[in-house]
């Protein structure tokens, strides 16, 4: 499917969200790093089970920061790529990206085509 390239006005509505989700990510970033910290094993004063329950949440929480911190370096190449001047194209076919697909994930480097490529392999 072919895509127009993204006007002038897209590009800076698109920046704006990309830097407000910027700001979310690093404040999630501080907000989760506390409880990915070791659980400690104490078990005088939290029971066995209570501790494993701690080390599951722990495990929640470590991949829910990978995830933020993936997302979160995503979101700074596609602002280095709005100052360069290639946000909006394809990082594999250089084809311009839609506009709808960006408003759904401004982060994204990859066409609709590009990515369900990546995906089936």
């Amino acid at each position: 499917m072919q895509c127009d390239p993204l006007s002038p006005r897209e590009v800076e509505a698109l920046t704006t969200v990309l830097q407000k989700l910027r700001r979310e990510l690093d404040t999630q970033a501080t907000l989760i790093e506390p409880a990915t910290k070791p659980v400690p094993l104490d078990q005088q004063s939290v029971g066995r089970l209570s501790r494993m329950d701690a080390i599951a949440q722990q495990q929640m929480d470590n991949a829910r920061a990978h995830l933020g911190a993936e997302r979160l370096r995503a979101v700074i190449v596609a602002l280095s790529r709005v100052e360069s001047g290639d946000y909006g194209y394809c990082r594999h076919c250089d084809e311009p990206i839609g506009y709808a697909r960006l408003a759904a994930k401004p982060e994204t480097c990859f066409c609709l085509a590009c990515q369900q490529k990546q995906e089936t392999y």
